[in-house]
């Protein structure tokens, strides 16, 4: 019965290697490390700048809505700090030291926890985006289907079934749906990008969850921001203005917009080269990855930036101006002095006002 079975060979490469087997040809060019090494300094620097923000803003809040936010909000960030955290760890020490995969790793789990790795800190930022809009379109256009009462604990398990919805899909091709293998330069593993069996049914599925996330924030949002329009520039303004929903929905917008340009090219080279069945171009899933992590280095500069009251600024000047549009013009002089706020004070620019005298009083004297 045992004579039945074809003996393995040790020339049998595992399944991560079979496609691009290490060591690589490359020219052990120090930039390489420099840029990974400063690229995840920075995008780690600045997610754990956002999360204090976060912790501040979260002690000081004092609504519901706001402090279901800020916990999406540093589910975020912290998924940012980790995935970062772990690729570029990787990443960075194979520029520096140029190991042998080979040789540490002769059956590919270091190779299947990078991958799955990059799956899961992929998609955690997308599905939470969507997940975030959600939240929000039920705040602001259904405020009496969520409970005044409803505790913070089940904001936090939304959070941990986003995190438990991505680690199961990174799974998968563990458990044969997919694949993961090296990619050259043979700094990192993904997934096999193909149009053929379990690996074009894995690569549809990435493809199509992040984009539907990407789709799902987008119109839940526009629906958002319709609504607040309505709420801000209406006849009963003064009585509706929730300032604080706006200040949530700029910030939520700004996090849609970055992961659109991030994450979109990526996700539709994937989409195209599955269906299609189009050789997949190393460099050109390399080039989508790079602008994909940008979306964890930019993503925490949102809450960096409201902190400082950039953003706010614009806020209040949209929502002033809406207000003068919308006003009598016996209510113009208050909206006005509601502005004046932002404007510059010209003492603290050098510029002073001249009195108002009659000619000969502001001639110099004889």
């Amino acid at each position: 019965m045992n004579a039945s079975v074809p003996p393995l060979t040790n020339n049998t490469p595992p399944l991560c290697y079979s496609i691009n087997s290490p060591p690589f040809k490359h020219s052990p060019s120090i930039a390489s490390a420099y840029f990974s090494s400063i690229f995840s300094f920075l995008g780690l620097t600045s997610n754990l700048i956002a999360f204090i923000v976060l912790i501040k803003s979260f002690r000081r809040t004092h609504s519901r809505s706001r402090s279901f936010f800020l916990i999406f909000l540093g589910g975020l960030v912290v998924t940012d700090f980790m995935g970062l955290l772990v690729t570029g760890s990787i990443v960075v020490s194979f520029h520096v030291t140029h190991f042998n995969w080979r040789q540490i790793d002769p059956n590919c789990h270091f190779c299947n926890f990078m991958g799955m790795s990059m799956v899961f800190y992929g998609l955690c930022p997308l599905l939470l985006g969507a997940a975030m809009a959600v939240e929000r379109f039920i705040g602001i256009n259904l405020p009496f289907a969520r409970s005044t009462s409803m505790p913070k604990g089940r904001t936090v398990s939304m959070v941990l079934m986003v995190w438990l919805i991505a680690g199961c899909i990174a799974l998968l091709p563990l458990l044969g749906v997919g694949s993961y293998h090296m990619q050259i330069p043979g700094s990192w593993c993904f997934f096999n990008i193909s149009s053929e069996g379990n690996d074009l049914a894995f690569s549809l599925l990435f493809s199509l969850v992040g984009l539907t996330s990407i789709a799902v924030s987008f119109l839940l949002n526009t629906v958002s921001v319709v609504t607040l329009i309505k709420v801000c520039c209406g006849q009963d303004s003064t009585q509706r203005r929730r300032d604080h929903e706006v200040e949530m929905m700029l910030q939520l917008i700004l996090i849609m917009v970055i992961a659109s340009i991030c994450w979109c090219p990526l996700l539709m080279y994937i989409l195209m080269s599955a269906v299609t069945a189009d050789p997949v171009k190393a460099n050109a899933v390399l080039f989508c990855i790079r602008m994909a992590t940008w979306n964890q280095i930019l993503d925490p500069w949102i809450y960096i930036m409201w902190q400082g009251s950039l953003l706010r600024r614009v806020k209040n000047l949209y929502c002033t101006n809406c207000f003068i549009r919308r006003s009598s013009p016996g209510q113009i002089p208050t909206a006005m002095a509601t502005l004046r706020h932002l404007e510059p004070n010209p003492g603290s620019l050098g510029i002073h006002p001249v009195s108002q005298g009659s000619p000969s009083e502001n001639l110099p004297p004889a």
